[in-house]
């Protein structure tokens, strides 16, 4: 059985419950490094955009209460909603020059009204992400998930300088490096308990260590209440759709866009790291992740706060830990909605010297890239998705640097394109898109999904094949994998149709270097993945298994590639069959 890397230390499975302290315990060490973030984006939006404390107030108590329902949402899945997963939700820092224009043209009633109808650009998404698979490809999400390291590591080293000027030279350096230090030795040297705390110790010392030197903000921890309601009130909703909106709207509907694409990415991620054997990517599950993102954003915009997405901190926790039950993305969001209430409980987060949540921060960065470089490598890196991804990846560098023609960028769309990546992001799209469109053109047929079908797919692909010139021993591979492709998708058929949920089936098929592409595109029915079937093929070999697993391996031996991708109204199954070897 193949077994992934990261699955080799995976101590508790998303569907394993461990212990009640445990959950709690991870919850709190994902609560405490990520509330300075949630609180922080709306500051550094409402001050920009000259705002006062009262709406600031409002803005952080909305943002951290609405985080921590998605938060539950996307780890228990309600209906289509959610991935099932620890997705931690979280204000967005790719919203943050679009909503600075929008509160400074209309306030933050305009910034509620254009958040919430942009989210049902999310929803449209969510609902048919299967129209758009082939944009919204695990090369474009890795290279998004990459980007993110680029596009926060400024604003994390930056965090390094953030102590009172007439504290002790080292007070910044000593407190990091003990942070930093602690986590990685222990993150290298142990294993079991040790490591899933490694994180919380080593925030511990850094902050105990920065106490040492004064720069701990213990007067603000002291001064704040222990249970409160925010000082402002809701901002309420702009309905007069004037000017400012039209021109606004486009670049809130782009940003969506691409944090959707943060979403899928990790909601990818966090499935590679949540399993002990490598599965295939249950997009059922990226669906439910965009749907509570766009519940999120809705949410925000109601209550009037910054847009929220999914935060990536969580794919390097479960792969620093080893801890994936979904129990502790319930426990963050319980966290969440407590601290919403408790100013005492922010204000020690807070508090926290900037120095020691950006060597912690640091840490989490480095191997998020490696994750979205893994699922960059996964998916098949051939020269065209090469050039996909490493001209994607340092455009969002460029931009984010401000190295490509700031003096146009700077003002163009409210300079959403300054933010890395949004600007990778959207290039990662284009670029597919591209690729896509330029990709022969494919042969298609639909038909009834029965048994009947067998004959009609049969002489489809024997027709492309003499149509396009290829040798009779491809031909010969073609027709035997679109069989058993065919014969393995019909499974359960037969308990379908007598239920009166009669499916329609698309095959297409195209060229691709030298060999050919079939594409099987069918109603969804719930059914294991195709694709992990093919991974596990010697688990189960006796009684009737036996003859199924014969006609599985005899298409992992024909096909070089088999993906199967399930969405809650669609599966969609691609082979890649290579031509074989002149002899």
């Amino acid at each position: 059985m193949e077994t992934s890397e990261a699955g080799r230390h995976i101590r508790y499975a998303v569907d394993e419950r461990p212990p009640t302290p445990l959950a709690f315990g991870l919850g709190l060490q994902l609560a405490l490094l990520t509330i300075a973030g949630i609180v922080l984006t709306p500051s550094i939006v409402i001050r920009a955009a000259g705002e006062g404390d009262p709406y600031l107030s409002w803005a952080a108590f909305a943002a951290v209460a609405v985080s921590g329902a998605t938060t539950i949402v996307q780890a228990v899945r309600v209906g289509r909603f959610g991935a099932g997963y620890i997705l931690l939700m979280g204000t967005s820092g790719a919203f943050i020059a679009v909503s600075i224009v929008a509160i400074a043209e209309g306030g933050p009633a305009l910034l509620a009204t254009l958040v919430v109808v942009s989210s049902l650009f999310q929803f449209l998404l969510a609902a048919r992400l299967s129209w758009v698979r082939r944009i919204f490809t695990p090369t474009v999400a890795g290279t998004v998930i990459m980007l993110i390291a680029v596009t926060v590591m400024p604003i994390v080293f930056d965090m390094l300088a953030q102590v009172p000027e007439d504290v002790h030279q080292l007070a910044s350096p000593l407190s990091a490096f003990a942070t930093m230090a602690v986590i990685v030795c222990i993150a290298l040297t142990t294993t079991g308990v040790w490591r899933l705390w490694a994180p919380v110790i080593g925030v511990i010392v850094g902050s105990l260590i920065s106490w040492a030197f004064g720069i701990y903000d213990g007067e603000r921890v002291a001064q704040a209440a222990w249970i409160g309601f925010p000082q402002g009130g809701w901002p309420g909703l702009d309905l007069s759709f004037g000017s400012a909106f039209w021109a606004l709207l486009p670049g809130f509907v782009i940003v969506t866009f691409v944090g959707a694409i943060e979403t899928v990415g990790d909601s990818m991620a966090i499935q590679n790291v949540s399993w002990r054997s490598r599965r295939a990517v249950d997009y059922r599950a990226v669906e439910g992740a965009i749907a509570a993102d766009g519940l999120g954003n809705l949410l925000s915009g109601l209550f009037g706060t910054i847009p929220n997405t999914t935060y990536s901190t969580s794919i390097s926790v479960t792969e620093l830990t080893g801890v994936a039950s979904r129990r502790v993305g319930v426990a963050v969001g319980l966290i969440f909605l407590v601290m919403a209430l408790q100013p005492k409980s922010l204000a020690a987060i807070l508090a926290i010297p900037g120095p020691v949540v950006a060597a912690y921060v640091v840490i989490l960065l480095s191997m998020l890239f490696v994750v979205g470089m893994r699922m960059v490598v996964q998916d098949g890196l051939d020269y065209r998705k090469a050039v996909v991804v490493g001209v994607s990846f340092w455009i969002g560098v460029g931009f984010q640097n401000g190295a490509i023609y700031p003096e146009f960028f700077a003002e163009f769309a409210g300079g959403m394109f300054q933010n890395g990546m949004t600007a990778g992001g959207a290039s990662a799209i284009l670029l597919t898109a591209i690729l896509e469109a330029a990709k022969p053109r494919r042969r298609r047929i639909e038909i009834a999904f029965d048994n009947s079908a067998l004959g009609p797919v049969s002489e489809f692909v024997a027709g492309f094949a003499k149509g396009s010139g290829l040798s009779p021993v491809m031909a010969q591979r073609l027709d035997a994998v679109g069989e058993e492709v065919l014969l393995s998708l019909l499974g359960k058929q037969e308990g379908a149709a007598s239920e009166g949920r009669p499916r329609r089936l698309r095959v297409s098929v195209s060229r691709e270097d030298g060999g050919a592409v079939l594409e099987f595109v069918v109603a969804s029915k719930e059914e294991m993945n195709l694709e992990d079937r093919i991974s596990r093929l010697g688990e189960h070999t006796t009684g009737t298994s036996l003859e199924h697993e014969a006609s599985l391996r005899l298409l992992r031996h024909l096909a070089s590639s088999v993906h199967h991708q399930q969405y809650h109204d669609t599966e969609v199954v691609t082979v890649r069959v290579k031509a074989p070897e002149q002899s």
